[in-house]
């Protein structure tokens, strides 16, 4: 039997986990050395001991390499790794653990190996009241200051009615009344989501534009069976439930395009110049940039300010670059 003597040492120790967890019965030593060329060869004594190190060194790693026996008479004995044994139980968090997890997380200003473990359990807790893309980083940095996101995760979390000030990207403030269902975290940016009472529709609302701090306002409602709150904010940058707009002119030729490119994008008047000027739903506004500029000289963001500077930004790190 050939030897695949270029083999490295985890990829062997891989595949015989591998092969041991899938067998239907225990193998003895030469099974597995007939299936797994890194233990072939005519040298048997070598290949034995080469698999007396293996085992020892998957053992001291905890996986669980027992021996029991391959038939009902018990005669022979072979190897198996109980798929019991080995792979760890799923782990499932209430809300309000979940919510525990991020305040614990958000103890420092930057990314810690504790924020990465936590962000994993609670962007893939089920129900949760925090959600958002795995990729991004969890503390809430310049953006948000972490009490508000605290806030805002408790409030969640006990189904709780909040008020608080907002201010728009276009700069109008209004006082607004939501029954909390989630906060996500997108794009670098905190979001409420939750049931607005004005406009009677669950809405997004972005915490760094909060211009007073929520205050409970009472008991709030439950979200609908199979709500989700990361699905009002993850879409896009043009996401319809996005309570953000961005004020983009565009040429005349190219307003039908903006239109089957951004869903829910509002005419909102035409310029002396003939270009118009679109409302677009603005969810994350690093994105809409990128997305601003494929369409070139086509197209001019005008607001908000945040978004403007951002496409100067890219544009000019193109010509550097």
């Amino acid at each position: 039997m050939p030897v695949d003597e270029g083999m490295e040492p985890l990829e062997r120790l891989l595949n015989l986990v591998g092969l041991l967890l899938e067998t239907a019965h225990p193998m003895t030593f030469e099974e597995i050395r007939r299936t797994l060329p890194a233990y072939g060869g005519d040298n048997l004594d070598s290949a034995k001991r080469k698999f007396e190190r293996d085992k020892d060194i998957l053992r001291e790693y905890g996986v669980p390499l027992e021996m029991a026996a391959t038939d009902v008479w018990d005669v022979e004995q072979g190897y198996t790794i109980p798929k019991e044994r080995y792979y760890l139980p799923e782990i499932a968090f209430t809300p309000e653990e979940v919510t525990a997890l991020f305040v614990a997380a958000q103890s420092a200003s930057e990314e810690t190996v504790a924020a990465r473990g936590v962000r994993k359990l609670l962007y893939g807790a089920e129900g949760g009241v925090l959600a958002g893309a795995e990729s991004g980083p969890l503390v809430a940095g310049s953006d948000t200051r972490s009490a508000r996101v605290v806030a805002a995760a408790d409030a969640a979390s006990a189904r709780r009615r909040v008020r608080f000030g907002y201010r728009t990207s276009q700069g109008a403030v209004s006082d607004r009344v939501v029954d909390a269902y989630g906060v996500v975290f997108r794009g670098g940016h905190w979001y409420l989501v939750g049931h607005d009472e004005e406009r009677n529709a669950v809405r997004a609302f972005r915490l760094s534009r909060c211009t007073t701090e929520p205050e409970d306002a009472g008991e709030g409602t439950t979200p609908p069976p199979g709500f989700r709150a990361i699905d009002h904010v993850e879409a896009g940058p043009w996401q319809l439930s996005a309570e953000d707009r961005a004020m983009v002119a565009t040429a005349p030729g190219t307003v039908v395009l903006m239109e089957s490119t951004f869903p829910g994008v509002v005419r909102e008047r035409t310029r002396d110049d003939g270009w118009v000027v679109l409302a677009v739903p603005a969810a994350d506004e690093q994105a809409l940039a990128a997305m601003l500029l494929q369409f070139g000289a086509e197209v001019e963001a005008l607001e908000p300010a945040t978004l403007r500077d951002e496409v100067i930004r890219r544009l000019e790190a193109s010509l550097d670059a």
